[in-house]
C-alpha cells in the first residue's frame, strides 16, 4: 500500500490515493452538515409546535376528580320563604260575656183557643241558641206580650195596666231554655190604660213576644 507497483511513477499513484481521501472526506463532511440541519429542523418544529398549539389541561388532583370545584357547580335558584301569617282567632261570641239578640231566641205559647172572657196564661220563652253561656236581664219590665186581631189592631198589652218590676240577670248555658209566664186578664187594654176594658169579641188573634229588643214571632190564639 505504502510502495504502488506499477507502470506508471509512483507520484501519479499517490496523487490518486490524495484525490480519493479528499472525496471521502468531503462526502463524509456532508454526510455531517445534513445530519446537523435535519437535528436543527426537527428542533425548530417542536418548538413551533408548542407555541401555536392547544396545551394539554394539566390533570386534575384525585380528590377534585371526585368531588368537583364548588366555583364550577351552578347552583339552583332560590326562592324566599315566606313564614306563614299566624291563624287568626276566630271570630264568636265570648263565654260569660251578655246574651245579644242574635244569641237567644224567643217564643210565645198560648193555649191555642179559650173562652171570651177567660184568664188564660201565655208563656214567654228565651232560649240561649248560642255555643257558650252568656248572661241576659230577665226583668219584668223587660217582658212584653201584644195582642192584635186579624186586622192587626191591637187589642191588649201585658204592660199596660199593671207593669211590673224586677231585677233578673240570668246565666243561661248553651241550649238553656227560661219560661216566663204572663197571665191576661181577659180584657181589652191601651197603654195608658184610660179607655173602657171590655172582652175582646170571638174570632182570630195573635200574640207576639218581646224581651227588651227582641222580638219574638206570632203565636195564634182563638177566642170562642
Amino acid at each position: 500500500m505504502l510502495h504502488p507497483v506499477g507502470p506508471l511513477s509512483a507520484a501519479v499513484y499517490w496523487r490518486r490515493r490524495l484525490t480519493v481521501l479528499v472525496v471521502l472526506l468531503l462526502v463524509l463532511a456532508g454526510l455531517a452538515w445534513g445530519a446537523v440541519r435535519l437535528v436543527s429542523a426537527q428542533g425548530d418544529q417542536a418548538v413551533a409546535t408548542s407555541g401555536t398549539g392547544t396545551a394539554e389541561p394539566t390533570e386534575l388532583p384525585a380528590l377534585e376528580r371526585v368531588v368537583p370545584s364548588v366555583a364550577g357547580l351552578r347552583m339552583p335558584a332560590t326562592t324566599p320563604v315566606t313564614a306563614p301569617a299566624p291563624p287568626q282567632a276566630p271570630e264568636g261570641p265570648t263565654p260569660g260575656g251578655p246574651c245579644t239578640d242574635d244569641m237567644i231566641g224567643l217564643e210565645v205559647r198560648t193555649p191555642g183557643q179559650v173562652a171570651v172572657g177567660s184568664k188564660p196564661s201565655f208563656e214567654l220563652v228565651v232560649v240561649n241558641t248560642s255555643a257558650v253561656p252568656c248572661v241576659r236581664a230577665l226583668d219584668k219590665q223587660l217582658q212584653e206580650l201584644v195582642m192584635v186581631d186579624a186586622s192587626r189592631a191591637r187589642v191588649w198589652g201585658s204592660n199596660d195596666c199593671f207593669p211590673e218590676t224586677s231585677s233578673d240577670e240570668r246565666t243561661l248555658a248553651p241550649g238553656e231554655a227560661v219560661v216566663l209566664p204572663l197571665v191576661w186578664g181577659g180584657l181589652t187594654s191601651e197603654p195608658t190604660c184610660t179607655a173602657e176594658r171590655v172582652p175582646p169579641p170571638p174570632g182570630s188573634y195573635v200574640i207576639r213576644g218581646r224581651l227588651d229588643t227582641k222580638v219574638s214571632g206570632d203565636a195564634p190564639l182563638t177566642l170562642g
